[in-house]
């Protein structure tokens, strides 16, 4: 499971003005047309032709958890397409992105001060830039690692030197053991 590239898809799925069909019946159907055909849907679903036509009809009307999953994640993957860009463009160049998170911080410092790694709950208003270099990373494809570097870049500048107002010789910030995360738009 990828936790900031989940966060980042949860805070878009925020601006949908439609919710994405819940049932599997309709889930199933609104991938078929996306993807012009049940086989295209049963390779990406890892699942056989057969069962997709089932699910289409309302054959079957409950998946797996597995199956559920994935299904859910394929269908908000592609729903409202250029509802998802614009609120991308718009934390990208003016809006900015806030990060809600629970985490051990740690950072590099200078010898003589502390630098002990210690919980702390978060909410922090990152600015665009850091908005943007977060949504281009998850596009091309970069790790959860990746992203949380990112994040933590990012609280190191804005949290931790208050925007070069303090801390001038942290040198980088860790965030390590997660235990929430949550990103608004």
């Amino acid at each position: 499971m990828s936790m900031f590239g989940d966060g980042l898809d949860n805070a878009v799925h925020k601006a949908f003005t439609r919710p994405a069909p819940k049932s599997a019946g309709a889930q199933m159907r609104y991938l078929v047309k996306q993807l012009k055909g049940t086989k295209a849907v049963a390779q990406t679903l890892r699942i056989s032709q057969r069962t997709v036509e089932r699910y289409v009809k309302d054959q079957i009307k409950k998946p797996r958890k597995d199956l559920a999953a994935r299904l859910d994640r394929e269908v908000k993957a592609r729903w409202q397409p250029q509802i998802r860009k614009k609120a991308r463009e718009k934390a990208a160049t003016t809006g900015g992105i806030v990060i809600d998170t629970r985490a051990r911080m740690g950072y590099t410092a200078p010898i003589g001060s502390t630098d002990q790694d210690r919980i702390r709950h978060l909410t922090v208003a990152l600015p665009p830039r850091y908005a943007a270099r977060l949504f281009d990373a998850q596009e091309a494809g970069a790790s959860d690692d990746q992203l949380r570097e990112i994040a933590a870049d990012a609280l190191k500048e804005v949290y931790f030197q208050d925007n070069g107002r303090r801390a001038g010789s942290l040198e980088e910030v860790r965030m390590l053991d997660v235990e929430h995360l949550e990103f608004n738009l």
